[in-house]
């Protein structure tokens, strides 16, 4: 998609990469941004945050960058501005560049919050920019170098506030060697929760069952349950809903019954979560064509 995207972009941009790149933020996320595309940018990348400790350190970690006393400064000399600050931050940060946006120079500025669209910085579009969200389908662990390898193969949502800008973030992507993926306006939010739903549920899932685990004398239950759900998660990646195996699949109500048992009389904070993942487990194999015993949804209940 990235090379369809890219194809149709004919902005400011130098052929072989952009005149100034600047980056707004100091964290993981703004430092693997910078190193990436910082060999695209005939300037050392730019960097501007509110904090000016977080600056300097953010500026030695990347090597190749410089750090920018002002965002004025930053805006005014950039053909591309990367916005990396937290979700909440995003809108008041594009208020004060507005100002400094320079007349008949339109800079392709894009957030990479994962949460919102590019209706978000509508202010900068309004000031002449090119608008977009780009959000990088990875976590940041703070290893930039780690990550500029990690974001070679990953997704990239987009959504641009115009084609123009959706192919000017298809390049952006592609320089990074990502894959971009288009997501509408208005699906922004259900594309977010999905993410959530699957990486941070995940956690909190296994969280659970490594507290049970140990209730029930397993010292190290990383470990034990590693194998299994390394297993189960490429299966589920692979085949979806169809790699469900386990009692309920089964209709094994006696299995089910003596799971509450246990859980309830000794890992009682388990227990809300197991019921809600079970009922929609159940739920999904309806869907999914299978006979639900009502029995078995009932000790559930």
């Amino acid at each position: 998609m990235a090379g369809a995207i890219r194809a149709r972009y004919k902005g400011g941009m130098k052929q072989n990469g952009y005149r100034q790149i600047g980056i707004v933020g100091a964290g993981r996320v703004a430092q693997a941004l910078a190193l990436g595309l910082g060999g695209h940018s005939a300037a050392p990348p730019m960097l501007w945050t509110r904090s000016s400790g977080n600056l300097g350190t953010a500026a030695r970690r990347v090597g190749r960058a410089v750090a920018a006393e002002r965002l004025e400064t930053l805006v005014e000399a950039s053909d591309l501005i990367v916005i990396a600050v937290t979700d909440d931050a995003v809108a008041s940060v594009a208020a004060d560049m507005i100002p400094a946006v320079p007349a008949g120079h339109a800079p392709f500025i894009f957030h990479v919050s994962g949460r919102s669209g590019a209706a978000l910085l509508d202010p900068l579009r309004g000031a002449g920019a090119l608008t977009a969200a780009i959000h990088p389908v990875m976590t940041f662990t703070g290893d930039a170098q780690e990550e500029v390898r990690r974001m070679a193969g990953a997704r990239f949502a987009i959504t641009g506030s115009s084609a123009e800008a959706t192919a000017a973030a298809g390049e952006v992507v592609h320089r990074l060697g990502g894959v971009g993926v288009e997501i509408a306006e208005a699906h922004r939010s259900l594309y977010h929760a999905a993410l959530c739903h699957a990486a941070n549920h995940l956690v909190t899932l296994l969280d659970g069952s490594f507290g049970a685990l140990r209730s029930a004398g397993v010292d190290d239950p990383a470990a034990l349950l590693a194998p299994l759900v390394r297993a189960a998660l490429e299966n589920s990646l692979a085949h979806g809903f169809a790699a469900l195996s386990g009692p309920l699949l089964r209709g094994d109500g006696e299995t089910i019954a003596g799971h509450l048992a246990a859980i309830a009389g000794h890992s009682s904070e388990l227990l809300p979560a197991y019921r809600a993942m079970a009922l929609a487990t159940l739920d999904q194999m309806e869907r999914s064509g299978a006979t639900v015993s009502p029995a078995l949804r009932a000790r559930l209940a």
